[in-house]
């Protein structure tokens, strides 16, 4: 019996240590599958055929909470742990757009370049604003 309680307590040892030796992920992944079953496709991103992209953003924040938020010039853009959501004025709607923060922060620069980090600088650690890397 000594011998069971010996490697039940190795283990749970082990476990815990486990635990707190992984870093915990700062942030929510983008709800990519939520955004594609609640908006139509239209080409490289999705379309509300109706609602502004304050009531968009409002909307896609709801489901899943963003990290950090921006509006600028009407378009609204969603911080994830690794994606940028950009929501735009299309027609009579919005325009909703997922990016990898790379790829969309050098789109969406000159919107982004004094709110976000720049992922190309030096200093650039990733996980976005606050992630305290």
């Amino acid at each position: 019996m000594k011998t069971v309680r010996r490697i039940s307590a190795a283990l749970l040892a082990a476990a815990v240590l486990t635990a707190c030796s992984e870093e915990p992920e700062e942030g929510n992944a983008v709800p990519s599958g939520w955004i594609r079953d609640t908006y139509t496709p239209a080409g490289t991103g999705y379309v509300d055929s109706s609602d502004p992209t304050s009531r968009v953003a409002d909307e896609i924040d709801g489901n899943t909470s963003a990290q950090d938020r921006h509006s600028d010039d009407g378009m609204v853009f969603l911080l994830y742990r690794d994606d940028i959501v950009a929501i735009s004025p299309h027609r009579t709607g919005s325009l909703i757009e997922i990016a990898d923060y790379r790829t969309g922060y050098r789109r969406w620069k000159p919107r982004l370049g004094n709110v976000w980090p720049d992922p190309d600088s030096a200093s650039f650690r990733g996980g976005g604003p606050g992630s305290g890397k």
